[in-house]
């Protein structure tokens, strides 16, 4: 009898990407895929553990799906990614719930230690973070069939004093480009139409292989893939923002007018503690030629408040900086001190209670902005990518300035069927915080 294996993706796209990558060697081992938990002979979580939220959360499902064995047909928990890279030896210590840990580097060993589970052996698959796929790989798609994540790179080398990625994930490593459009031609050729581009830097791209950041001439490549329509750029480090690359985006049809660009803060003392490159007048400089450059781009960030030592006065910096900016999507996250980081030993830590209330006002301005930027787009027509239906003749999607799983919606009526994957016309009614709502225009 075939095993079934189930495997639950946490975290980032890019994790997601690396638990495709293992359902491709689980089904070239010969092994049945099943997404339903109580069928799975062997249970799969591929953790985060980025900042303490997502720690307990790859600890909750951990041990949510290891009743399973009790309930279900679960004859092994296995646990990869990023926390079993970080604390293989303490999760090997304190969960016996836990039969086998698999490590960022080791994802190609995935069916052998699912083997060796099954036998009853206890088994931790760790070593130097490392691995980098290849278009020969098999790899299960997961998300709908008409879009996809696109990982081009490895790692990262950019040390931000709150981070642990470069110890879990590694120096940084870009893919051969001959193989990244290789894998994006396949991808297009089994109906993929929006490809999101995704590493932890993808505006280092090609540094370490090619000598120069070649992002620009990956791009060009990917716009005479046939079939696709939409490519989106995330995880751009803001200092690396070549014109080259602003370039090739404005000449585009196909690359989104859309870019997710993390400043993480806008106070320049606090940046510095921070380690990042850049300070608050060349984020405005850089925010202002993209948007001369490419007209109606829509630019999404991410901030942290309540970092180290961080004073009123340099939280108010940030308020002032995203009211002169206005970004059509942000982030805020509230600092997590990470054991083994340059932050952590800092002084100066703020307490939870004005962390929180740091975020509590960050957000509540960006609801603001974000919904008078929504109003505005009343009476326009804007092209929509069809996700499905919502309620009777209502549908949901998104436009190209809405990334998958971060991004609002677009909610619209229509009065005849449209299908998931297709591109339609949709007239702004009204808008809320996130979301626009309209009516078909076709």
């Amino acid at each position: 009898m075939t095993l079934k294996i189930g495997l639950v993706s946490l975290g980032c796209p890019k994790n997601l990407v690396d638990s495709e990558i293992m359902l491709g060697f689980i089904k070239d081992a010969g092994f049945l895929i099943t997404n339903r938990e109580q069928e799975a002979d062997v249970l799969i979580i591929n953790t985060c553990s980025f900042i303490d939220q997502a720690k307990e959360e790859s600890i909750n499902t951990i041990l949510e799906l290891a009743g399973h064995k009790v309930d279900g047909n679960c004859r092994s928990i296995i646990v990869t990614g990023c926390l079993a890279q970080r604390y293989h030896q303490e999760l090997l210590r304190e969960m016996p719930e836990i039969d086998g840990l698999v490590g960022t580097g080791s994802i190609a060993g995935i069916a052998g230690v699912i083997n060796r589970t099954l036998a009853g052996e206890r088994v931790a698959l760790v070593g130097q973070p490392g691995y980098l796929h290849q278009v020969e790989q098999t790899r299960i798609q997961s998300t709908p069939f008409y879009t996809a994540y696109l990982k081009i790179a490895e790692g990262c080398d950019n040390r931000c004093s709150y981070c642990v990625i470069p110890d879990i994930r590694g120096p940084y490593r870009s893919r051969e480009m001959e193989d990244i459009l290789a894998e994006a031609a396949g991808l297009a050729s089994r109906g993929v139409k929006e490809l999101i581009v995704t590493a932890q830097d993808t505006t280092l791209y090609g540094i370490d292989i090619y000598s120069r950041p070649a992002l620009p001439e990956l791009l060009a490549g990917m716009e005479q893939i046939e079939g696709l329509a939409w490519i989106r750029i995330m995880y751009a480090y803001p200092t690396y923002l070549t014109d080259k690359l602003i370039q090739t985006m404005a000449k585009s049809s196909k690359i989104c007018r859309y870019l997710d660009l993390p400043l993480q803060h806008a106070s320049d003392t606090v940046l510095r503690r921070m380690n990042r490159r850049g300070n608050r007048d060349d984020y405005l400089r850089l925010v202002e030629k993209l948007r001369q450059s490419i007209p109606g781009i829509t630019l999404r960030t991410s901030f942290i408040v309540g970092f180290p030592g961080e004073t009123e006065a340099e939280f108010q910096e940030l308020l002032d900086f995203m009211s002169q900016v206005r970004f059509g999507r942000a982030g805020v996250f509230v600092y997590s001190c990470e054991e083994d980081t340059a932050a952590a030993r800092m002084t100066g830590q703020v307490p939870e209670d004005i962390k929180n209330e740091r975020w509590e006002r960050a957000m509540e301005l960006q609801r603001e902005i974000s919904l008078d930027n929504n109003r505005g787009k009343a009476g326009e027509t804007v092209t929509v990518l069809v996700e499905g239906a919502k309620d009777g003749d209502i549908y949901e999607g998104r436009t190209e300035s809405d990334a998958p799983g971060v991004d609002g919606k677009v909610f619209f009526k229509a009065n005849r069927n449209v299908n998931c994957g297709d591109f339609v016309r949709v007239l702004i009614k009204d808008a809320s915080w996130y979301d626009l709502n309209g009516e078909l225009a076709e």
